[in-house]
């Protein structure tokens, strides 16, 4: 399964300011409780960790569950002090990994 984000991230902020990063992976997050139409349990496929690194520091780390709807949104704010990169990385339990980033450049430091 090819995995696929959508990723919002600030260009900009100013040094202290709260922003908010957002982003929507397409993944079906089966649970392996479900059954097909023929009655054969569709396999287990979950995304299973969610990290986001600012500047070099782990600022985010989600430990997903089989509770989490298909297609999960994730929402979360921090505080911008630093210019530097974002990594938004997801893993699942298929073994798929997906990095997305991009970069804040902070002004008022």
């Amino acid at each position: 399964m090819s995995l696929s984000a959508r990723v919002r991230i600030p260009a900009a902020a100013r040094a202290g300011e709260v922003i908010e990063i957002r982003t929507l992976v397409s993944h079906p997050m089966e649970t392996g409780f479900r059954v097909d139409s023929f009655g054969r349990r569709v396999p287990r496929n979950i995304l299973t960790r969610f990290s986001c690194h600012y500047a070099g520091r782990e600022i985010v780390t989600m430990d997903l569950r089989p509770g989490i709807a298909a297609n999960p949104y994730l929402a979360f704010r921090f505080v911008a002090d630093v210019s530097g990169p974002v990594e938004l990385r997801w893993e699942g339990d298929q073994g798929e990994v997906l990095t997305e980033g991009g970069h804040i450049e902070v002004t008022g430091a």
